[in-house]
């Protein structure tokens, strides 16, 4: 039982909670409660923390079966307050192993006869922006979301937690290069279109059953031009009111959806 905040394993996790260096350097990152724990695999996890007030609320075979496939460490209701990032704590987190993919294993991943459906994300700095992308790009069948390296650090808590488990399923890269990255996906046969206020055309004036790709830029900033040029073709998503733009996270869902539900009724819709 770990009953002291100064406890370097304490230290530890908080730093990785603060700390997108520290998750970096040690190729780690914070899952937290129970739903988005119980999807980790044993191979995936270093360790579990588990608090005193969980433990007497869970007194079931289910729990405690898997948590013997685990290493896990019993703490303080007071210690888990300090270690876990949200403001109530559901009183259980683990310590993951991060995955990495390269751009070309995204490339080549789609399954037989499912086209490429991705998201490309320009300086995007919002945390739950990022992760609520990922939530719904699993949602609408995405096969991978690309980012440059100023994008928000997806093993931040706040993403994960936004993510609600999408972030162990959805493949993602950063690259160094965002413009060679997109030259490389253009190569691959991938359409590439960006959302911009300046496009001509309207999102669902689009055939996306092709493989493609949708640019988006930072929340504030939009694309910049010279990525905004990478696109075969601008689309705007057409506002009532006085609305100029839509969330980075709405705008992706809005562009993704449309792309599943293409795909889904087999429509092939004609570029006007």
């Amino acid at each position: 039982m770990i009953n002291s905040a100064a406890n370097k394993q304490v230290r530890r996790v908080v730093n990785l909670v603060k700390k997108a260096r520290a998750r970096r350097e040690e190729g780690l990152y914070i899952v937290e409660g129970i739903r988005m724990v119980l999807e980790l695999l044993p191979e995936q996890v270093e360790q579990i923390y588990v608090s005193e007030s969980f433990l007497r609320a869970h007194q079931d075979k289910e729990l405690s079966a898997f948590l013997s496939m685990f290493h896990w460490e019993p703490v303080a209701d007071p210690v888990m307050k300090v270690m876990a990032d949200t403001q109530t704590p559901q009183g259980i987190l683990a310590l993951v192993r991060q995955r990495h993919y390269t751009l070309k294993e995204i490339l080549n991943r789609p399954p037989a006869g499912q086209a490429h459906h991705l998201i490309i994300l320009e300086t995007l700095q919002d945390p739950g922006n990022l992760g609520t992308i990922l939530r719904a790009g699993e949602g609408a069948g995405i096969t991978g979301v690309v980012m440059d390296e100023m994008t928000a650090d997806i093993y931040n808590p706040k993403v994960i937690r936004s993510t609600m488990g999408s972030v162990y399923r959805v493949p993602f890269v950063y690259v160094s290069d965002l413009k060679a990255a997109c030259q490389e996906m253009k190569q691959a046969g991938i359409c590439l279109f960006a959302a911009h206020l300046s496009g001509e055309k309207n999102y669902d004036q689009q055939d996306f059953t092709v493989p493609c790709g949708f640019l988006l830029g930072n929340e504030a900033r939009g694309l910049s031009q010279d990525t905004a040029l990478l696109a075969h073709t601008l689309v705007r998503i057409p506002m009532a009111g006085r609305v100029e733009s839509l969330n980075a996270a709405v705008a992706a869902s809005v562009l993704m959806f449309e792309t599943a539900r293409q795909r889904r009724i087999g429509k092939n819709c004609k570029n006007h």
